[in-house]
């Protein structure tokens, strides 16, 4: 079960969370920030800016759990991971895109 599935239409948004056990809270962060995810006693927390317009509400939670599917808040050396969020945050931009590319062919 990943976000391609969703895409897809074959699970819901919402199966999609369950199964990732995750929640998604709306926010007001700083502008530029426009979500971001953390694990807390095996749950994944998503924040979303709750300033951001419809489309780009639904872009950010889809790379939020981009991070999720690639293991990224799994890293051991959390100080490491400091120093690689570009790599991190690329990866997942990537991942997405493709995912999305790939249901559009579907």
């Amino acid at each position: 079960m990943n976000i391609y599935n969703m895409l897809n239409g074959e699970i819901s948004f919402n199966d999609l969370l369950n199964y990732y056990n995750a929640n998604i809270t709306y926010i007001n962060l700083s502008n530029g920030i426009n979500g971001f995810v953390f694990r807390y006693k095996n749950i994944y927390n998503i924040f979303i800016n709750n300033k951001l317009p419809y489309k780009k509400i639904k872009q950010t939670i889809l790379h939020e759990l981009a991070h999720i599917e690639l293991h990224q808040l799994d890293q051991i050396d959390k100080d490491l991971f400091a120093f690689q969020i570009q790599k991190y945050e690329d990866e997942a931009d990537a991942y997405l895109k493709l995912l999305l590319k790939m249901s559009e062919n579907d």
